[in-house]
């Protein structure tokens, strides 16, 4: 696999090899030892996720408080997205900043996601479907978030406003300068 380290320390885009031939394709998506070593990290993710979506979905910016924090590897099987992650480490150099990068089942890219990041990602093909690793339990009273619209963070989602499709929580979430970090 290609690793390569984003603007973003810690944030990681991940290459997997694919073996292809006549049959398909072969790829190992997923090696805990192989991605440790690579990122000199040691992680131990918990909780496999998956969601499915049409074209226009935004489902963001999300992220855990404290000791519920998350960890997530992330990868599209089906179709594609643009995926945005958000340095919400207050301190850090790129504090505020955001990373974008297509995932798609052609491309087989990952993306790496630290703890203190906000995640999210908008769908750019109908039927896609979006598939993460966790190193942390999902815990709702430790999940918060931040507007995908947040003037100061100036994300460009690709896909004109009037096509995104948005649940009512996503549409209420606070901006970065007002958000539980």
């Amino acid at each position: 696999m290609i690793v390569k380290e984003t603007k973003l320390k810690g944030c990681f885009i991940i290459e997997p090899q694919v073996f292809s031939d006549k049959r398909g394709y072969f790829v190992e998506n997923y090696n805990q030892k192989a991605l440790n070593k690579a990122l000199s990290l040691d992680i131990n993710f918990v909780q496999d996720n998956e969601s499915k979506s049409s074209k226009g979905v935004l489902r963001g910016l999300h992220y855990q408080l404290g000791e519920y924090a998350q960890a997530k590897l992330v990868r599209v099987v089906k179709g594609a997205v643009l995926d945005i992650v958000v340095d919400l480490r207050e301190g850090s150099k790129t504090f505020g900043e955001h990373v974008s990068i297509e995932l798609s089942e052609s491309n087989k890219t990952q993306l790496f996601v630290p703890k203190g990041f906000g995640h999210g990602f908008i769908v750019l093909e109908d039927e896609t479907i979006f598939s993460y690793k966790c190193d942390n339990y999902y815990n709702k009273a430790s999940e918060a978030g931040i507007i995908y619209n947040d003037e100061d963070l100036n994300i460009n989602w690709q896909l004109p406003s009037t096509d995104f499709i948005l649940s009512e929580k996503d549409l209420t979430l606070p901006t970065l300068k007002d958000a539980n970090l």
